[in-house]
């Protein structure tokens, strides 16, 4: 009887065995079939299901439907016929099909650093830009650790970027790899692009190709707006917050034709409620009213491709001293201290690219970006209105030597052209001599033409990949420009990618219009220790800004109890030759920009860890150290308003058939150095440095078949900087200074949001 129970037992356990099915997914890529992890899988009628795991395989017990349903997000799902004794199955998945309800599956990595090119490049998909709010562009970093996002001052709504330690103006903003918001568009153009317009954001680190110029310093942020080939027909979203902002986006798309389409995407957010939560008598954040519409259009055939389209903002920003601080100081010829900002911008694009069959691997394209952006602007007395035109044309051929595709050159040639009109008035109360209080004007146009060469090569079965490229542009103004770049890539293996790169990068340094929100205080403007407002042609000693950067990557992959940890180390250099220097803190009331005489640079460095801690929940970590020094007024130090460190916890859990998702970030910055304030009384003294400081954000987010909600918390623990503004008390007196923030201006924030999403059909 014993030795019978032995042999049910077995026999049991081998009918167990029989009944688990093994497979692995894979999805169909131009370079084949790779595995696809995350991917759904389920017995038809039924909830029972799994997920493939980091290599595209899963188990699953067997059903006796008999018929396995496999699917992703974005792509066409499959059924397969399985029979009890099949031990092994394998589905390959295509792209490009509306997932039924029941399909609503796990998603890819939403994340990407990029392993295939020579370039340091990271994609942030949309699915990322789910995990926060993501209202513009300007809240799309939250979960990332190589951008930070901070505000210029307490009291325009102004942002600012910075990348490797860092400033925004030295990080070339592109929209679909054409450059954007330079100039007057610097401070405010991270608000241009509503969240829900986006498909995608790439961040690349370095100098970049010479293909989209030489004004890249720090890096490239390029954004991708949603296209109308896209799947999605319509989608909508409405958000509002505890703050009292109010914000509605929409697109919609119409396909005339297998070839032409057009896609319009409209956006509108409204901030009318005042706030001033530290009860300083300043609101914390302008009020603001924004439109903006955009139109594009496609058509595109087996070899032509063609894009066009348009975009209008109007935007106004009302800020400044408000009576419900209960203290608010008024001047006798102003009245309170107010600001407005009044926005105006036109844009137009167009990409036309044509692949030419006569030639293998052969294709030319020209892309053209014009915008129109007009300012209006006052802060408290000072005044500033002005207005910019650019135009960016790229004409780029491409094609390969001889017959061998893996040995890859692009050349073209370039045209960059920037007008500005500036108007600026600057009348006050502490000069202490009686000058004028007319406006000044101060024009200048800039024409770049420009030639490129670029050569791509690949070696050792694509394993060792080399890009270098050269460009010579002329500017007008500054005469002769030479550009070298280069990258280089080795993979010693599948699991494991080293990269290096350097290269040139310049600049026109736009003092008034990147700088117009330390207007916001009581300092004047000083070029080379003389007054601004006396003589405008100052302008013309400040030299182009001048960098080299030197850059190494290393990717590393590891499978760790089935799953994939994602390794990756980042080491920059960047060095100035010149350097215009904001130096705001030799004098307390003046600004003095002058050109660098000393030593300027930044090192940054950056270990960022992804892993899939348990099924469907991803964590990813990461800490950054930046070591920027910049010579200010003879000595050199660290740069003001730079944290020694940043820290990032990123925590994302999404349940089985992704019905519902948690998202949870913690943001650590490190101390840094706060300006000095020679000469300034005791009283109106900031501390000289600031400490460390967390950020905590929250969302959850509810799916359903074709429209979600989701809500969340912004700054959960309520940090916000103490006493942002220096002698707010009275703003007309010369120690006023809304310019020395290093911290959160609102406390907490919750919100909640609607998304409405409807693909096409075939």
């Amino acid at each position: 009887m014993r030795n019978l129970f032995i042999i049910m037992c077995l026999l049991a356990s081998v009918g167990l065995q029989a009944q688990t099915i093994k497979g692995r997914v894979m999805e169909e890529t131009e370079d084949g079939e790779v595995a696809l992890p995350g991917a759904n899988v389920y017995w038809v009628g039924t909830s029972k299901g799994s997920v493939s795991d980091a290599n595209g395989e899963f188990k699953i017990k067997w059903e006796k439907v008999g018929k396995l349903v496999v699917s992703f997000i974005g792509y066409q799902s499959d059924t397969i016929e399985v029979k009890s004794t099949d031990k092994f199955v394998t589905c390959t998945l295509r792209s490009g099909e509306q997932l039924d309800e029941v399909s609503v599956a796990a998603r890819k990595q939403s994340t990407v650093m990029s392993t295939r090119g020579p370039l340091i490049e990271q994609l942030i998909t949309g699915e990322e830009l789910c995990k926060a709010a993501c209202c513009n562009l300007g809240e799309s970093f939250e979960t990332n650790a190589s951008v930070d996002v901070s505000y210029a001052d307490a009291v325009t709504g102004a942002k600012q970027i910075q990348l490797l330690g860092l400033t925004g103006k030295y990080v070339q903003m592109m929209t679909e790899n054409m450059p954007n918001f330079r100039g007057l568009a610097s401070l405010y153009g991270l608000t241009y692009i509503p969240g829900p317009w986006m498909s995608a954001i790439s961040v690349s680190k370095g100098t970049g190709s010479v293909i989209n110029g030489y004004e890249s310093m720090a890096g490239q942020i390029s954004v991708d707006y949603k296209k109308p080939r896209d799947p999605e027909l319509l989608s909508a979203n409405v958000f509002t917050s505890s703050e009292g902002m109010y914000e509605f986006n929409s697109n919609f798309s119409i396909k005339f034709s297998d070839k032409w389409s057009t896609m319009f995407l409209l956006h509108g957010d409204w901030m009318e409620e005042p706030h001033d939560g530290n009860k300083d008598g300043f609101l914390d954040m302008p009020e603001k009213t924004q439109y903006n519409v955009m139109n594009r259009w496609a058509y595109k055939d087996d070899t032509w491709f063609l894009q066009f389209g348009g975009k209008f903002i109007d935007e106004e920003r009302n800020g400044g001293q408000t009576t419900h601080g209960g203290h608010a100081q008024v001047d006798e010829n102003y009245g309170l201290y107010k600001i407005g900002i009044d926005t105006r911008r036109y844009e137009a694009f167009l990409k036309l690219g044509y692949l030419m069959p006569q030639y293998e691997n052969t294709s030319m394209a020209i892309l053209v970006n014009y915008s129109d952006h007009t300012q209006d602007s006052y802060y408290g007395p000072k005044m500033y209105n002005a207005g910019q035109k650019s135009l960016f044309v790229n004409y780029i051929y491409q094609s390969i030597f001889g017959t061998n595709p893996s040995q890859m050159y692009s050349a073209g040639l370039s045209f960059n052209y920037d007008k500005y009109d500036e108007d600026f008035c600057d009348p006050v109360f502490n000069y202490g001599e009686d000058i004028s209080t007319d406006f000044i004007n101060m024009k200048r146009e800039e024409r770049v033409p420009g030639a490129f060469f670029q050569y791509t090569g690949e070696f050792l079965d694509q394993r060792f990949i080399v890009m270098a490229g050269l460009r010579y542009d002329y500017h007008n103004i500054f005469g002769s420009i030479w550009t070298p770049r280069a990258h280089i890539m080795y993979k010693p293996d599948e699991f494991t990618s080293i990269k290096a790169t350097f290269g040139r990068g310049l600049r026109t340094p736009n003092i008034l219009a990147e700088n117009s929100y330390l207007l916001a205080s009581a300092a004047n403007f000083y070029v080379n220790g003389e007054l601004l407002g006396k003589n405008p042609a100052l302008l013309d000693d400040l030299k182009m800004e001048d960098s080299w950067n030197f850059g190494a990557n290393v990717n590393r992959k590891f499978e760790v109890f089935g799953r994939t940890l994602n390794i990756n180390l980042d080491y920059y250099h960047t060095k100035f030759n010149d350097q215009v220097v904001v130096d705001n803190e030799t004098a307390y009331n003046k600004v003095n920009f002058y050109n660098l005489d000393g030593d300027s640079y930044s090192n940054c460095y950056q270990v960022e860890v992804k892993y899939e801690l348990i099924p469907r929940l991803e964590a990813t970590l990461a800490y950054r150290y930046n070591d920027v020094k910049t010579t200010i007024n003879g000595d050199l130090k660290r740069t003001p308003l730079t944290s020694r460190y940043k820290g990032l916890v990123n925590l994302s859990y999404f349940t089985n058939l992704k019905k519902w998702q948690f998202d949870f970030t913690t943001q650590f910055n490190g101390s840094g150095r706060l300006p000095e304030q020679g000469g300034i009384a005791d009283e109106y003294r900031v501390a000289s440095r600031f400490d460390d400081f967390q950020i905590m954000n929250a969302q959850v987010t509810k799916y359903f078949r074709l429209w979600s909600i989701y809500a969340g918390c912004e700054n959960i623990g309520d940090f916000t900087q103490k006493n942002p503004i220096v002698n707010s008390h009275n703003p007309w007196s010369d120690t006023f200074d809304s310019s020395k923030v290093w911290g959160p201006l609102h406390g907490r924030k919750f919100y909640i949001g609607l998304r409405f999403a409807l693909d096409r059909k075939g």
